[in-house]
C-alpha cells in the first residue's frame, strides 16, 4: 500500500489538519502517515485553546523513521508553526523526499486579503524555498499573492481587486497561477476557494494549472467559511497524485464531495468552528 507521510497539526476539536486528512486519504486507499507539528486541544478558531508546538521533537521521530527505513510515496505538507519548524521540514524532506517521491504543499499563509497572524516575512520565506521543493501546491489566491508579492503589496493589491469586482478575482486567480507555475517550475497549481456569483447564485472556484492548460472547477457555496475545507481538499489532491491520477480529475472529485459535505453540515446549523459534516460522503471516494 502507498503510504503518504502528512506534516501538519493535530486538534482535537474543529476537523481540520491531520483529523481530516487521515479519514480522507485512508478512504482513498493510501496509507496516512501522520507526523504532527503540533497539537491542540481545539483549532484556532476557538476562544481558547491548549497548543503544544512540536518543533523540538521532531528530530526523534525523522531519527526512529531513519532507523526503521521508512520510505513515502508522498509527503503532504500544511500548516507550519514557525520558521524554526520550517526548518526542521526541509530536514525531513532531505532525508525522506526521493526522486519519485510525490510533494504536495498547502502554503497556509492568509486569506482574504491577509496575512495570518504569525506570518513573518521570513516564514514567507521558508515557505517559498518549500513551494519550490513541490510537485502540487493549494493555496487561495491570498497565499499565491503572498508568495509572489509579499504582504504589503497583496493587501494593497486585494483592495484593488474588491474595487474592480467579483470577475477581478477570477482574472487574479489565472494571473497568479501561471506566475506560481512557471516561477516555481511546479507540476500544477491549484488556486482554491475563489468566490464568484453569478445570477444572484454563489459560486466557489477551484483553479487548476498546468503546462498545458487552465481549468475552472465551480460547485455551489454552501453556508460560510468552515475550518477545514482547504485541508479535506488539499488531503484528496494529496492521495490522488500518489496513485497517479489527474489533478484535473482530483479537483472535480474534491469539489463534489465538499458541496455535498457542506450542504449537510449547513443543513445541521452546524458551528463553522466545528468543521464539515464530511464523514458520511468518504465513500464517495473509494
Amino acid at each position: 500500500m502507498k503510504k503518504i507521510a502528512v506534516l501538519n497539526d493535530l486538534s482535537g476539536l474543529g476537523k481540520c489538519s491531520l483529523t481530516a486528512a487521515i479519514p480522507v486519504i485512508s478512504v482513498m486507499g493510501v496509507q496516512a502517515v501522520p507526523f504532527p507539528t503540533a497539537v491542540l486541544s481545539s483549532q484556532t478558531g476557538y476562544t481558547s485553546y491548549f497548543y503544544d508546538d512540536y518543533t523540538d521533537r521532531l528530530d526523534y521521530i525523522i531519527e526512529e523513521w531513519k532507523k526503521i527505513g521508512f520510505a513515502p510515496d508522498g509527503i503532504y505538507t500544511g500548516f507550519l508553526a514557525g520558521e524554526a519548524q520550517a526548518e526542521k521540514i526541509q530536514e525531513f524532506l532531505n532525508v525522506f523526499a526521493k526522486e519519485n517521491t510525490k510533494i504536495l504543499t498547502d502554503p497556509i499563509l492568509g486569506d482574504n486579503g491577509k496575512a495570518h497572524g504569525f506570518y513573518t516575512e521570513k516564514l514567507c520565506g521558508c515557505m517559498r524555498a518549500l513551494v519550490r521543493r513541490a510537485h502540487v501546491i493549494t493555496p487561495n489566491l491570498t497565499e499565491a499573492m503572498l508568495l509572489l508579492i509579499g504582504k504589503e503589496e497583496t493587501e494593497k493589491q486585494w483592495k484593488a481587486l474588491q474595487e474592480e469586482g467579483d470577475k477581478a478575482f477570477l482574472r487574479a486567480a489565472e494571473t497568479y497561477g501561471m506566475r506560481l507555475l512557471k516561477e516555481y517550475n511546479l507540476q500544477t497549481v491549484v488556486i482554491t476557494g475563489v468566490e464568484h456569483t453569478e445570477e444572484k447564485t454563489a459560486y466557489m472556484g477551484n483553479l487548476v494549472c498546468e503546462a498545458e492548460e487552465n481549468f475552472w472547477v465551480f460547485s455551489k457555496k454552501e453556508g460560510g467559511s468552515y475550518s477545514g475545507t482547504g485541508d479535506l481538499f488539499a488531503s484528496i489532491l494529496s492521495a490522488g497524485l500518489v496513485k497517479g491520477l489527474s489533478m484535473k480529475e482530483c479537483a472535480e472529485k474534491a469539489a463534489r464531495f465538499l458541496e455535498k459535505a457542506l450542504c449537510q453540515t449547513v443543513k445541521e446549523g452546524t458551528d463553522r468552528n466545528e468543521g464539515v459534516c464530511f464523514e458520511p460522503y468518504l465513500k464517495e471516494l473509494l
